[in-house]
């Protein structure tokens, strides 16, 4: 089931204005999230346009935080990040996904909630390149 209007069900143009393609999982797609003030902050959208976990069944909900921890241990190999937030949010875009953002001691928000989109962050198409890249390498 896809929502014409969903950014994450329709992907292409949609999706990035604030998403770089990583690589599809068993249970949805992984973004790099465009905002990198929280370096190797993204997101994993769930396969169907579900708005809530409880919307899918318990298999695919334990399935899906198998997906949300394996790209958590990648982006800790990867960034080596203090600590690593999680948001599932989706008040106004109604589609499952995980915010999965690196947390570093030195960081201007350690100690708080991120903040969702600080608009400070953006990298080259080659750099969003080279931090999917190794992503998926640790994936």
């Amino acid at each position: 089931m896809k929502d014409p209007n969903c950014a994450y069900c329709m992907k292409g143009e949609l999706v990035a204005k604030f998403g770089y393609p990583i690589c599809e999982m068993e249970t949805g797609f992984l973004y790099l999230f465009k905002e990198q003030s929280k370096k190797g902050r993204v997101i994993l959208a769930y396969k169907d346009h579900v708005s809530e976990l409880v919307d899918i069944a318990e298999e695919e909900r334990n399935a899906f935080f198998a997906d949300v921890a394996r790209v958590s241990r990648a982006v800790h190999k990867v960034f080596n990040p203090d600590k690593v937030n999680y948001g599932a949010y989706g008040d106004t875009g109604c589609h499952l996904h995980m915010h999965i953002v690196p947390k570093y001691n030195d960081g201007d928000e350690w100690g708080g909630t991120f903040t969702m989109n600080p608009d400070k962050v953006y990298l080259t198409d080659k750099e969003y390149e080279d931090m999917a890249a190794a992503i998926r390498a640790a994936l």
